[in-house]
């Protein structure tokens, strides 16, 4: 029989709609019914795609005798991490606080009061490796809420002050200058592995925040290490098993530090991230290997990710069906020699095998291994290789395919709609710029209410009912400025604004510029999350200085502007200190340093070839955090087209910054210089 969670919409919910276990979701009537029976709260936290959140949820919820002392002890509550951002970022902080680490499954006992007393991740059925089993969790928790109530409610209440007391360094609200970026630079070198690209040691993640800093310092200050650490961080990934060799995209993060195993699942945000990194790469340096990654990238989002209602689906499984029934992580990506030579043919499949870097032994588990492009000073025949990947692909196509998560996340929409209307100008791809246009009108339409405030996810249609974090409305306000660059309606960015007014009333401290996760009348928790460090997506905070920052260049608001600038004083503390995690704001801070510029080109009529050439040079103008606006003489489409008039008679182009302005321009070759100096 269902329980509770059959009536959520959140896939990851809905998988655990059939446990035995009586989940309910996150809400005051759980917390009530732990109250009324005088019980500690189980939360679980995790998200669809998640490979040890479906083993945790085999062993154990699955489990009837581990259901039945969950029943009995517990009120049960469910939670998607993707959905309740806010949920997972408090408790991830107690978790981290008082473990040392943290990760999915999160696994959290709380008061009726939804107060923390014990804390870990994945738990195993049976004692394992020092961890004790779940089920012996249970009643040491059991235990200590029957016997020694007092000292639990002692522990939550300290944990819960613990947590209110622990202040981030707002640096003194001013914004990075030249010492701290040049510090944050010199910390990333130190950190660089310059065998393998990248940062740090395994597991490795795609630093795509941190490349585009390093390709923004470039552009602004001529570092040709900043670009070599960009260059070859993003070959090493394109070459690696992290990146599907067949179909584009890319996994989560690899397991080693060579790029070889990745952990197979696939989530937009990396890939939307990414896309748009390879894209300004090419924009950099016209590398074929970054045009080919980021087309095949956008294409996979669109082909793979790309919902029925114009949205894009947040994730793809890790696991999949290897076709015995079994769920195995990656069984639709690898290869074994024999399944090579099964599709190909001996003389083919040998050669396939040499340029994929699929060895006997394997790369991966039971033999098989995991496609990638070893450097090597073999000469390969193109049509050859596109014909064996053809027929790879097609074949691959026939295998269980991962499940999808439908979910569409606010937030890394934006960041999708961002990639796909620069990477649909830059490589002359109406279909994608077309792409960007459907979510952004799915999240007009379906996201925003009649006050602008943001749903966080849709489903099916249907829009969810959780409210967004800042996260969201500065990831959507991004890419809205970017689609409106691109396609020259202003409507885009008179949505930024839109969505910019609420960072500005409802996520901001009025008087040290600090930004919050969750909005002044969101739902109370037991603290409210506050994080500026860039993890696997731009924080809220520094995706909001971006955004405002970008508005306020399209504009002129000193409001939005100053806003930025103080919440860039969060870099200034970090940025020396973490720069690996803090690269978006590092990236926004370069964009303040060189202005940003703000470029306007104006003609008679919106398809003049000549115009179009102009807008296309200032799209690929690599200036840090320029914006572009475009239309007629006369539009009122956008503030940077007031009074802005053709120079004899021409398509003309008008670079501004810092309130100092070029001469006009009708050259696209002088448009470029304004652009590079």
């Amino acid at each position: 029989m269902p329980n509770r969670l059959a009536h959520e919409t959140s896939p990851y919910l809905l998988q655990h709609a059939d446990n035995p276990v009586d989940w309910w979701p996150w809400s005051e009537e759980a917390f009530e019914e732990a109250r009324r029976r005088g019980v500690p709260v189980l939360l679980s936290v995790g998200y669809s795609s998640c490979h040890w959140c479906h083993v945790m949820a085999h062993e154990s919820f699955e489990d009837p005798e581990t259901a039945e002392r969950l029943n009995a002890g517990f009120v049960s509550v469910k939670v998607d991490r993707e959905e309740r951002p806010d949920v997972d970022a408090v408790y991830m902080e107690a978790v981290q606080a008082a473990t040392g680490q943290g990760g999915w499954p999160m696994t959290v006992f709380l008061t009726p009061d939804a107060e923390p007393f014990y804390f870990g991740t994945y738990f195993p059925p049976a004692p394992r490796h020092g961890m004790p089993s779940f089920r012996q969790v249970l009643e040491g928790v059991r235990q200590a809420w029957t016997e020694r109530r007092d000292e639990v409610a002692e522990v939550a209440g300290k944990i819960v002050r613990d947590l209110s007391e622990r202040e981030i360094s707002f640096g003194d609200a001013a914004p990075p200058g030249e010492q701290e970026v040049s510090q944050a630079l010199l910390g990333l070198t130190r950190e660089y592995d310059p065998q393998r690209g990248g940062f740090g040691g395994a597991p490795k993640f795609p630093p795509s925040m941190v490349v585009e800093f390093l390709l923004r310092h470039h552009a602004r200050a001529g570092a040709e290490g900043a670009l070599q650490m960009a260059r070859d961080t993003c070959e090493r990934m394109a070459r690696g098993g992290i990146y599907d060799q067949l179909g584009g995209g890319f996994a989560r993060y690899s397991v080693d530090r060579d790029w070889t195993v990745p952990h197979f699942e696939k989530m937009l945000y990396d890939n939307a991230l990414l896309c748009r990194v390879y894209a300004h790469l090419w924009r950099a340096t016209g590398s074929e290997l970054a045009r080919r990654v980021a087309v095949e990238t956008a294409d996979f989002m669109v082909r793979e990710l790309r919902t029925a209602e114009g949205g894009f689906a947040s994730a793809l499984d890790a696991d999949s069906d290897d076709g015995t029934g079994r769920h195995v992580e990656g069984a639709y990506y690898v290869w074994t020699p024999a399944q090579l030579t099964e599709v190909l043919g001996a003389e083919d499949a040998r050669l396939a095998m040499h340029y994929f870097g699929v060895t006997e032994e394997g790369t991966f588990e039971e033999g098989a291994s995991v496609l990638r492009l070893p450097q090597q000073d073999s000469v390969f025949d193109a049509e050859k290789i596109a014909g064996i990947r053809e027929r790879l692909l097609a074949k691959r196509a026939g295998r269980p395919a991962p499940g999808r998560d439908d979910k569409v996340v606010a937030a890394w929409n934006g960041l999708a709609i961002a990639a796909l209307a620069e990477t649909g100008a830059y490589f002359d791809r109406p279909d994608l710029v077309a792409a960007a246009v459907g979510a952004a009108d799915l999240l007009v339409r379906l996201h925003l209410d009649e006050q602008a405030r943001l749903s966080r996810t849709s489903k099916d249609g249907q829009a969810g009912a959780n409210a967004g974090v800042l996260e969201d409305y500065a990831d959507v306000a991004e890419g809205f400025l970017a689609l409106a660059s691109v396609t020259g309606e202003g409507v885009w960015l008179e949505f930024a604004g839109f969505l910019l007014d609420h960072v500005l009333v409802r996520f901001a401290d009025p008087e040290s510029g600090a930004l919050y996760d969750t909005a002044a009348d969101a739902e109370r928790l037991i603290r409210r999350p506050q994080d500026p460090t860039d993890n696997a997506v731009p924080s809220g905070w520094t995706a909001a200085a971006g955004a405002l920052l970008g508005y306020a260049a399209h504009t002129g608001s000193v409001p939005h502007r100053t806003a930025a600038e103080k919440a860039l004083g969060v870099v200034k503390a970090l940025g020396p200190r973490v720069p690996r995690f803090i690269g978006w704001g590092l990236a926004v801070a370069e964009a303040l340093l060189d202005g940003p510029r703000e470029v306007a080109v104006v003609a008679a009529a919106v398809d003049d070839p000549a115009a179009r050439l102009l807008l296309r040079t200032a799209l690929l103008g690599a200036a840090p955090g320029a914006v572009v606006a475009y239309g007629t003489v006369g539009s009122e489409e956008f503030p940077l087209l007031a009074d802005r008039t053709l120079r004899d008679g021409e398509p003309t182009a008008y670079v501004c910054r810092n309130f100092t302005c070029d001469a006009p321009t009708t050259d696209p070759e002088r448009l470029r210089a304004a652009l590079s100096d």
